[in-house]
Formats: structure tokens, sequence, C-alpha cells
């Protein structure tokens, strides 16, 4: 068999290795573009599957391509969609703005893909990748299209179950500890009790309105801009063609999508992409501080806070025997760092919007679908490998609870403020309890000084 193969394209003839999927263009972005090895992950190949096979079904349907052609263009394009030949789809991100690469390169090998459905050799296809395949279609509007679609099938099939899971994890273990009494801290020092229960409350919280904020911004990101063509104007296509084409994209994902009511928009800006990574970003800090606020928990074991044990899952250290890091929580930090550092991407990305046209569209695909895919996976490691397994320190809890100065805050309504202050500074002069103290200098009866002083009374909840 022959290594390669002699391609054609408007600009001349092209060496195409043999057993490729893919035609001319894809060769040439091959040859032009090798910046950094990364490839569209595969939730994009499939998204632009499922335009390329919509629009094969409304255009045969409008008798604009054969039907013999149609229904192979269709049956290629599902297999793009289904992963078989995402060998065949080797480009760099980094290539043209518009990703005018990647959408040829699609055309390409479902167009050969179809060809060899029709009985005809590879390469030889009677199926032309711009005429079938690309029919009433631009770059400009498929690609900003398939970023659409493959951020909300990554939104809704991994990112929203994997927070949920976490908010799960986290009520359950919140009132599995509700009772559980510690010391609360405000700037890393010593403040008034609260419960496990309590805190972990609020890491829940703020992961419910994560969901809240990312399933807020789909509505924006379900408009698509298929039917826009070139520069929006919809030149080379029907009136009804986006509307239908959505509505087949709809059947083929579950997913409401529908034709933008602002192609002059869709094309020249990808706002709706800006701000879901926006909410993404904002997630991802609320789970920095549940990881990081777990990492403090379990420092030590003995010169730490010591309030945790995280599972230990792995050595820590390559000269220190018997040492266990905690590298859930770390791992999970990492990957949304990343998120936030893709946020700003996304962001000069979204601002690079030049008159008709956003020429980083690959940039903005790159980093949004990533921030997805690792903020789902960080919350499925953080719930699975730290939140579900950690045990409490209760001994140590209860020992540095005592000790607490802060409790002496529920004084200060009886004694005065002043009072108070002196109160904690002799008990911490004399390393004393702050009830012992007070019962010398506050003039209170033992009853009273044990009703104030309940750090369960404090945190809000009845004392058994």
């Amino acid at each position: 068999m022959a290594e390669y193969r002699l391609e054609r394209d408007s600009m001349g003839e092209v060496r195409v290795p043999a057993d490729a999927m893919y035609g001319a263009q894809t060769q040439r972005a091959l040859d032009n573009f090798s910046l950094s090895g990364v490839r569209f992950p595969r939730v994009f190949i499939r998204a632009l599957g499922i335009i390329k096979a919509a629009a094969a079904e409304v255009n045969t349907r409008a008798g604009l391509i054969p039907l013999d052609i149609g229904s192979a263009v269709g049956g290629a394009a599902d297999e793009v969609s289904q992963g078989r030949w995402d060998d065949h789809f080797p480009l760099d991100v980094f290539q043209t703005g518009s990703g005018t690469s990647t959408n040829m390169n699609a055309n390409e090998v479902i167009a050969n893909r179809a060809g060899l459905i029709l009985g005809d050799a590879l390469g030889k296809s009677r199926v032309h990748p711009l005429d079938h395949v690309n029919r009433g279609q631009s770059s400009n509007d498929v690609i900003p299209s398939a970023i659409h679609i493959a951020a909300s099938l990554q939104t809704v099939e991994l990112l929203i179950p994997s927070l949920a899971g976490l908010r799960g994890v986290l009520g359950r273990r919140a009132a599995e500890l509700a009772a559980v009494v510690k010391t609360g801290r405000t700037h890393l020092m010593d403040a008034l009790p609260i419960t496990f229960g309590q805190e972990i409350s609020g890491w829940a919280y703020q992961v419910a309105q994560g969901i809240e904020r990312i399933e807020s911004s789909l509505t924006r990101l379900h408009k698509l801009a298929v039917g826009g063509t070139a520069v929006g104007t919809g030149a080379n296509t029907g009136a009804d063609f986006g509307r239908m084409v959505c509505e087949a994209i709809s059947l083929r994902t579950g997913i409401p999508f529908t034709e933008t009511d602002g192609h002059f928009a869709a094309q020249s800006a990808m706002d709706a992409a800006a701000e879901l990574s926006g909410q993404l970003k904002i997630a991802a800090s609320s789970i920095i501080k549940i990881a990081n606020d777990l990492r403090l928990m379990n420092s030590g074991p003995y010169s730490g806070f010591g309030e945790i044990r995280l599972p230990e899952l792995q050595p820590g250290s390559s000269i220190m025997p018997g040492k266990v890091n905690p590298v859930a929580c770390e791992a999970t930090i990492m990957a949304c760092v990343q998120v936030i550092a893709d946020d700003l991407a996304v962001t000069i990305g979204n601002s690079r919007g030049e008159f008709q046209l956003n020429v980083m569209l690959p940039l903005i695909c790159h980093n949004l679908l990533q921030s997805i895919t690792l903020l789902g996976n960080a919350g499925l490691l953080l719930g699975e490998k730290a939140l579900q397994g950690f045990e409490v320190n209760t001994e140590r809890v209860s020992r540095a609870l005592g000790r607490n100065p802060m409790l002496i805050t529920a004084l200060t309504p009886v004694v005065g403020y002043d009072k108070a202050a002196e109160i904690v500074k002799k008990a911490a002069a004399e390393a004393r309890p702050v009830r012992d103290v007070a019962s010398e200098l506050a003039g209170l009866s033992a009853e009273e000084l044990d009703r104030l002083l309940d750090p369960v009374r404090m945190t809000g909840q009845k004392s058994e």
C-alpha cells in the first residue's frame, strides 16, 4: 500500500497519509500549526459530529443534497460524534482563530467516511466536504455552536452531577457532626465556638450556590450561532436552517438548544462562554476554601491544628518515614487554581472579537472545556477521597475548646468588656482556664458561669 495519497483543495495538491480519513486542508493545518501538541477534547469532537449530523438531516429533508449522500453524511457524522474517528482529528488547539482548520477536519473526515459507506475508495469520495457536509454552514457559526454544545454537555453530564454529589457528601457529614462543638477561628485565631456541622453546612451552601450560578448561565449557552454563516447574515442558507438544525441537535442531546436571536453578537463575541467561565471561577474559589480548611484542620498531627484525620492515601515523603500528606486536598486546589487561570484566558479571548468574528475561538474552547472537566473531577476527588472519610479527633478538639479564651465573650454583656478583657489576660498570663479566673473576678455563681460559658449554648443550640 502507498504511504501517501494526493489530495487537492483550492490551493493545489497536498500529500496526505494514505490511511488518513482527513484531506488537504487538515494536512495543511498539520504542517502549519504544531505549537502545543494539545488537541481538542473528545466532547468538542462529539459536538462537531452532532452539528454535522443535524445539518445533513435538515439539508436532506429540504432536498438540498441527494438522499443517499445525506444518509451517508449523517451516518458518518454520528460515528464522529461517537468517537470512532478521534485519531483522525490531530490538529493543535492553537491554530487559526476561527477554528476553520478543525471545522474542515470534520468536513473531510465525514466526507471520506461517507464515501466509504457509499462504496467509494478512500480519497475518492463522491461526497464533497464543503458542498455536502458543510452545506448551509461556516466555520464562523459552527465552531461557536460546537463550543456551546460541548460546554453544555460537559456541564450537564459531568460538572453538575459532581457538584451535586459533593453537596450531598457535605450535607451528610454536617448532619453526622451536628453536635460536635469546636473552636471557631477568625484571622486564624481562636474565636467563638461553632459545631463541625455548622462549619460544614457553610461549605455545603457555597457548593449549592455554585450549582445555582452555573445552571443559571446555561440558558444563554443554549443559544446557538448556527444559521448565521460567515458574518451573521445567514448568507447561503435558508431562513429556517438554523432553527431546524437546533431542533435536530436538541433531539440528539436532550438539551433545549435554540437558534440565537442575536446572530451579530453570537459570532463576534463569546459572552455566554465567558459568563459560564466566570461562574466556574467562583465555584473553584469555593472549593479551594473547603480543601484548604480541611488541610489546616488536618495539619500536624502533633504541632498543627490536628482537629481531623483525613484518609491516608499514599506515603508523603521520600525522606521522612511515616509522613502522610493531604494529597487529595492539594490536587483539588491545583485543579481549581487552573480553573481560575483558565477564566482569565477565556475573558481575554472574549475581548478579542473584532468586527464580525471572535478570533480566539479555539483558545476559549480549550480553556472553558478544561475548566469544566477539572472542576467536575476535583469535586469528585474531594468528596470521595477527603470529605467522605475524615475522622474528628474529638479529644483534641474538646481540650482546645476548654482552653479557648474567647469563651469570655459570653460574659461581656454581664460583666462588661473591660472586666472580660481583664479575665482573659489574667487567664493567659497564668495559663489557667477562663472559667476559673472568671469565678474569682466576676463575682458570679458556679451555676451562672456554667450556663454562660457553655460552648454548646454559644453555638445557638440547646445543651442536652
